[in-house]
């Protein structure tokens, strides 16, 4: 054999060696990840030919598969679309979101657990099924939310998110704005191409599950994690008096600052103590000020990530934002997070975790969406256990902070959720946008019965149309957590 053929040989070897790596590879090592990649459009085109399994809230299917006359075999539906959107998300030719996504491998069929399934079917001849998925959500607490948000006017941005404090469930998570999700879930290609085009160009971000993905300053909501960081400190109970004041001026640390005021709340005079209770119920910015001032940054960032802020925490779906309290932060800019401003930021799960961890004696527990998988026979193949995912307060200081929470709906800012004979704890908040032309953001946390919590609530208006002087947490979300509590305990 000549040089020249033995080279040619070599090299047609050496490519033929090289291919055989790359077909390795991708069918051994990549498969995975190429058969779970959302834009895999053989995968999705196959699990049209098989009936998908559906997703449950109670009884009742918030997302199903119904036969359909044309080549993919089944539609795609969704008897709820816009309340449960932000939820169930879509699947589609073109990609799928929401627990269409997360749960995939049971809602096709592919999961290793429903493999005897899949052999039954198949030595049947009978059309293979995928497995359901069944939520925690409460169906009358979801409504509640959908209802009380939508019912603030038709442009509402915002989101309503209830959890079992001790279990971490999630009753009910709402977004709006919404979308259709049938419209996505089309087998008419061009109007799917044409309807995601349009949702995504939409500067009100109708894909947006602002319930886990909207990250936004709390306002005085955070006030109560300030109050929990000071009594378990040791440094006050509810009884107890701390700084008040007409107006407060922050430390000098860097130049002159911002003097905080409490917009014409009764705070006690400048340099004077008013009760713990006062200053929760009349939401004083100039206390708890002074009173991050007096707990330090690091007791503050420690109360603060011991609730959830600066982790991640949520895997049902995705992606989650993490909640932020910062870490590299002088005496002046302390002072601006005691009340929930500066760079703090929190999703409304965060804020509905606050809730449930205080109602939960300081203990907080990781929030969860899906309550069991199932195989098509509706045997169970898995079901979440309630997991502790931290202790963010001892249980003395949760009660502690329990007490000023239900005067602050008792005699306070937070009255709107007052349940009649039940005993509500809650706490208002208007967090500044930083924007002039802008009107602030409107929160809500609460829970109850103080005394035996069953649920906690975080509700978050981000933009409604609404004159700007008439935007509070309690006058916009107490009536919204009013209705999604009576509904988890009526």
């Amino acid at each position: 054999m000549n040089k020249p053929i033995r080279t040619i040989s070599i090299f047609c070897l050496l490519l033929f060696l090289a291919l055989m790596v790359n077909a390795t590879y991708l069918q051994y090592w990549k498969a995975g990840k190429l058969n779970d990649d959302p834009r895999n459009r053989r995968v999705l085109v196959a699990s049209y030919s098989r009936e998908r399994g559906a997703i449950q809230v109670g009884r009742s299917a918030v997302a199903q598969s119904k036969p359909s006359d044309d080549e993919y075999k089944f539609q795609r539906s969704y008897p709820k679309p816009l309340e449960y959107a932000p939820i169930t998300g879509w699947f589609s030719y073109y990609s799928s979101t929401g627990i269409e996504r997360t749960q995939n491998d049971v809602l096709s069929g592919d999961d290793s657990r429903l493999f005897v399934t899949k052999l039954v079917d198949l030595l049947s001849n009978n059309p293979p099924k995928g497995g359901n998925v069944l939520l925690t959500v409460d169906p009358k607490a979801q409504d509640a939310a959908y209802n009380g948000l939508k019912g603030l006017g038709p442009n509402v941005q915002g989101a309503v998110v209830a959890l079992e404090p001790n279990t971490g469930k999630v009753l009910a998570m709402v977004s709006l704005p919404t979308y259709d999700p049938n419209k996505l879930a089309s087998h008419d290609l061009t109007q799917v191409t044409q309807q995601f085009k349009t949702l995504n160009a939409d500067p009100t971000q109708p894909l947006l599950n602002r319930a886990i993905q909207t990250r936004l300053p709390p306002g005085s909501t955070f006030k109560v994690v300030t109050a929990a960081a000071a009594i378990d400190k040791g440094l006050y109970t509810a009884e107890d008096s701390v700084p008040g004041g007409v107006t407060y001026q922050l430390p000098l640390t860097h130049g002159p600052t911002g003097l905080i005021d409490n917009e014409g709340r009764s705070c006690g005079a400048n340099g004077s103590k008013i009760p713990f209770t006062q200053a929760m119920e009349q939401s004083c910015n100039t206390s708890f000020a002074q009173i991050a001032g007096q707990v330090g940054a690091d007791d503050m960032a420690k109360t603060a990530e011991g609730f959830g802020f600066n982790s991640h925490y949520f895997d049902d779906l995705t992606p989650q934002a993490e909640s932020v309290f910062p870490t590299d932060i002088d005496e002046a800019q302390l002072g601006q997070t005691g009340f929930g401003q500066f760079d703090v930021s929190a999703t409304p799960l965060q804020m509905a975790m606050v809730a449930a961890g205080l109602a939960n004696g300081g203990t907080v527990m990781r929030p969860y969406l899906v309550d069991e998988e199932l195989s098509a026979d509706l045997d169970v193949l898995d079901k979440t256990d309630p997991q502790e995912l931290s202790k963010a307060v001892s249980s003395t200081t949760a009660s502690e902070v329990t007490k000023l929470m239900v005067s602050t709906v008792q005699n306070g800012t937070a009255s709107p959720a007052a349940i009649p004979g039940i005993d509500v704890a809650g706490k208002t908040g208007t967090a500044q946008t930083g924007q002039t032309d802008k009107s602030p953001y409107a929160w809500f946390i609460s829970f109850a019965p103080a005394e035996n919590p069953q649920v906690a609530v975080a509700v978050m208006i981000q933009n409604a149309d609404i004159p700007r002087d008439e935007i509070a947490g309690g006058l916009l979300g107490g009536p919204i957590a009013k209705a999604v509590m009576e509904a988890v305990i009526k």
